[in-house]
C-alpha cells in the first residue's frame, strides 16, 4: 500500500475543500463516497492521508533499521569477537543509552533545533543500534567457539576474513528477526512524536498528527483521530506477528527476544 500510495489514494492528501469539513465516513449518516473514512477538521480525505502517511512511516523505519541496525549489528559483531576494551566499552554505551530517557532528549532537540523529518531520522537512528548490538554480541560469543570457526584460526585465517566469512551469515536470521519486531515499535514511536509536536511537521500526513489534529473534535468527529489511530495499531500489530513468526521459524532458542 505504501509503495503504491499515489495510485491508491483517491486524491490529493493535502488538498481540503471547506465543504467537506469534519465529513463523517460513508457508513454514517451524512457520509459520502468521495471520502470513505471521513475528512478531518479542514476537509481533507482521510483515506487518502492515511495511505499516504504510510509511506512517511515505513520509509522512517526502513532508514532507520539500515543505518541504527547495521550500526549496532557490526559494534555487536566487534564487541563479541573481539573481547577485552572494546567489548567493555561497546557494552556500556549500550547501557547508558538504554538508560537515556528517549522522549526527554526528543523534546530537548526538537526545541532547540526545531521539529522536522530530518530530526525524527536522527534521534531514531541513534536510539535504535543498542538492541542490535545486544542481540548480535550475545551470538557471536557463541559462534566464534565453534568448531568450524577455530578450524579456520589454526588454518591462519585473519580475524576479519573469519568475522566476515564464518560469524556474519550465522547472525543473518537474528538480524532479520530484530529488524522485523523493531518495525512496528519504529512506527509507534514516530507517531507519539509526531502526536506530541515533535515528529514531522504539518501539514505532512504524519499518522501520529493526524491523531493529534482530531483530539479536539473527538466528541463530534471522532473518526479524524480514531482512523489514524486504527492504521497505527493494525500496522503495529502486524509487523509484531510477523516478527513472532519468523522468530519461531528460524530459531525456537530465538524466542527470549
Amino acid at each position: 500500500m505504501a509503495i503504491f500510495a499515489p495510485v491508491l489514494a483517491p486524491s490529493d492528501p493535502l488538498h481540503s475543500s471547506l465543504e467537506k469539513v469534519k465529513t463523517p465516513p460513508v457508513w454514517l449518516a451524512g457520509g459520502t463516497s468521495e471520502y470513505l473514512l471521513g475528512a478531518d477538521n479542514i476537509g481533507r480525505d482521510l483515506l487518502s492521508r492515511i495511505i499516504h502517511g504510510s509511506r512517511i512511516s515505513l520509509m522512517v523505519a526502513g532508514i532507520v533499521l539500515i543505518t541504527g541496525g547495521g550500526v549496532g549489528t557490526v559494534l555487536g559483531l566487534v564487541a563479541g569477537y573481539t573481547g577485552g576494551a572494546r567489548d567493555e566499552f561497546i557494552m556500556r554505551m549500550v547501557d547508558v543509552f538504554y538508560a537515556v530517557p528517549f522522549i526527554l532528549v526528543a523534546l530537548v532537540a526538537a526545541v532547540v533545533f526545531g521539529a522536522s523529518l530530518g530530526l525524527v531520522l536522527i534521534l531514531l537512528t541513534i536510539f535504535s543500534w543498542p538492541p542490535f548490538a545486544r542481540q548480535t554480541r550475545g551470538l557471536t560469543l557463541q559462534l566464534k567457539d565453534m568448531d568450524y570457526v577455530a578450524a579456520s584460526r589454526i588454518a591462519g585465517a585473519s580475524p576479519t576474513r573469519i568475522a566476515i566469512r564464518h560469524i556474519t551469515p550465522g547472525l543473518i536470521n537474528i538480524v532479520i528477526v530484530l529488524a522485523t519486531l523493531q518495525v512496528g515499535s519504529l512506527i509507534l514511536t514516530e507517531s507519539v512524536l509526531s502526536y506530541l509536536g515533535i515528529g514531522i511537521p504539518a501539514p505532512q500526513p504524519a499518522w501520529g498528527s493526524m491523531v493529534a489534529e482530531g483530539r479536539e473534535f473527538i466528541s463530534i468527529a471522532w473518526w479524524i483521530s480514531v482512523m489514524p489511530g486504527a492504521a497505527i495499531f493494525m500496522t503495529v500489530f502486524a509487523f509484531n506477528f510477523l516478527g513472532d513468526w519468523l522468530r519461531d521459524y528460524y530459531d525456537p532458542k530465538l524466542r527470549q527476544l
